[in-house]
């Protein structure tokens, strides 16, 4: 089963950070991931200035990485995000990344293409 590491950035401006839950899909040539929760067991994920890693398996090869999908859920209360970008390094060795800069408000979906 392919595994992509998943590394994300946070701002470093005042509430950057979050407490909600980010969900992330990857979206390739031959096909789409599950939604994978991006949290790791006793850690505060998404603080300010933070970058962070996760470990991606999915069930089949997804081809080469066309977009990526970044969802926010309420976790306590609604929470703004300043998501900087995210890098995804592939199964072979490749590096992908995906800017944003710019506050996740909400509860919804934000598509990221490689930049």
């Amino acid at each position: 089963m392919p595994s992509y590491t998943v590394t994300v950035a946070t701002g470093s401006q005042w509430f950057a950070g979050t407490d909600d839950y980010v969900y992330l899909t990857l979206q390739g040539t031959s096909g789409c991931s599950e939604r994978h929760l991006l949290d790791k067991p006793f850690y505060n994920d998404f603080e300010r200035g933070a970058v962070d890693s996760y470990d991606v398996t999915v069930e089949e090869d997804l081809g080469e990485i066309q977009l990526i999908k970044i969802e926010k859920r309420k976790y306590w209360y609604q929470d703004d995000w300043y998501l900087k970008y995210i890098t995804v390094k592939t199964p072979v060795g490749d590096y992908l990344e995906f800017p944003c800069y710019r506050w996740i408000t909400d509860e919804k979906e934000v598509v990221l293409r490689d930049g």
